[in-house]
């Protein structure tokens, strides 16, 4: 069955209009060799009922399905969402708005980015924040990218433990670029190793995630420092983990000239697999080099309080040449669950939350080890870090995934070096009950 919307008399019609007697004519241009000769291979149609069976069937047999007690994280995370969050998001008047192509209009959707730029700019200690990028590795390329324009150099730093996906999204955005891309190798501790840099010359930026991919918390205000000592390369944070600086100093308490990273875990569901929302921000003084869009508070001719668009350097605004970033648009429907996310917590729900995701983490980390299992790094951790397992767990791995228990997350694909070596997350969402299950079923 061919899904598609026009008759034999539409295309005749439109073939007759532009002179041709035939489709074969229309593609004419495109070689045989890359044509497609045979009809897909698609199973039949289904009707609605079995199509929702099949879909309940799929999304059971996935790990993040709640029937599983998962303790993944890297870069998703299974956190609380009020009721009230999806209550309200759910309403027509928020989940339809979309990017304002006319924003002296769209009074309520700027009014909710500035709110969003408001909080965002407070939890993470920096100056001005942009209106939301599509999610966390995105928002490391661009800030990589900003501080290339910023510096007019073309050589930046990325650690090691940086998210790989978000490594490897960065090595797509700079490779047309023709900008080098350095990756820092990591200490036995699980921190980012910066000897190095004393040998790199002409650096834009150095780029360092907190907490990093291994969960391991790293020495912001010394990094900063370090970085800092050329005068001109940039110092940018990367996160995975909002809920960390509800512990932790912000980025900007530790000199970051740019903070970027994933949102997801303010109000946003793991949905399996997205979607996200990138963070993005900066110093005042960097702001023109800032991509995506700013919104501003002002007041009407009638001396009311009112909301503009201050700063669009997007292609859609102005000459292409001129653009920041082909950011289009910004994830105004996650930027808003990310707002009422943190005001329903709070602040001090925020800090609470982030207590309680490191108090939790640290239980399980002491109950695997008192289990006879190696903590493979010893830096602090917030909630999440790595264990050691001996040779064989893949079959352990495998039973457990049997019983609906996800173990953590293999590093080998990333990390070859650490064979048998898993990363742990435990937010408040995972009861003691499960984690002593665990326990209990990996030491049998």
């Amino acid at each position: 069955m061919r899904y598609l919307p026009h008759t034999s008399e539409d295309i005749t019609t439109m073939l007759r209009k532009v002179g041709l007697n035939s489709l074969d004519a229309l593609f004419s241009m495109i070689p045989e060799e890359c044509r497609r000769t045979a009809d897909l291979n698609l199973p039949e149609p289904l009707s609605e009922w079995e199509l929702n069976a099949h879909m309940d069937a799929l999304a059971g047999s996935m790990a993040v399905s709640p029937q599983y007690k998962s303790f993944l994280g890297s870069g998703s995370y299974d956190h609380y969402i009020p009721e009230a969050v999806n209550h309200l998001l759910s309403r027509s008047e928020v989940y339809t708005a979309y990017t304002p192509y006319q924003p002296e209009i769209s009074q309520g959707t700027l009014q909710t980015i500035y709110e969003y730029q408001t909080l965002i700019t407070r939890l993470l200690g920096m100056e001005v924040t942009n209106a939301s990028l599509y999610d966390g590795a995105s928002s490391l390329a661009e800030a990589l990218l900003m501080a290339i324009r910023t510096t007019r150099r073309n050589k930046v730093a990325i650690s090691r433990l940086i998210h790989p996906l978000y490594r490897r999204v960065v090595q797509t955005y700079l490779a047309p670029t023709g900008c080098e891309v350095v990756e820092l190798p990591y200490l036995p501790n699980g921190r980012t190793d910066l000897t190095g840099l004393d040998k790199l010359d002409d650096l834009a930026a150095v780029a360092v995630q907190s907490p990093n991919f291994f969960g391991c918390v790293e020495d912001l205000k010394n990094i900063g420092e370090k970085v800092h000592a050329d005068g001109k390369t940039l110092f940018v944070t990367c996160f995975t983990e909002p809920l960390a600086y509800g512990m932790f100093k912000s980025p900007g308490s530790c000199g970051a000239d740019i903070a970027c990273g994933e949102g997801q875990s303010l109000g946003i569901p793991r949905s399996f697999g997205g979607p996200g929302l990138g963070v993005f921000a900066t110093k005042n003084k960097y702001v023109r080099n800032m991509p995506g869009r700013l919104i501003g508070q002002t007041t009407d001719k009638n001396g009311k309080r009112g909301f503009v668009l201050t700063l669009a350097t997007r292609e859609q605004h102005i000459r292409r040449e001129k653009a920041t970033s082909n950011i289009c648009s910004n994830q105004g429907l996650c930027a808003t669950a990310a707002i009422m996310y943190m005001a329903f917590v709070g602040g001090t729900g925020f800090r609470e939350l982030a207590a309680l995701n490191r108090d939790k983490a640290h239980y399980l980390k002491g109950e695997l080890q008192k289990a006879g299992f190696v903590i493979s790094f010893d830096s602090p951790t917030f909630n999440e870090f790595v264990v050691e397992f001996p040779t064989g767990f893949e079959a352990t791995y495998d039973r457990l995934l049997e019983k609906k228990i996800v173990a953590g997350l293999p590093l080998v694909p990333y990390f070859p070096e650490l064979d048998n070596h898993y990363v742990f997350c435990v937010t408040e969402t995972s009861s003691k009950a499960d984690m002593d299950a665990l326990i209990k079923e990996v030491q049998s």
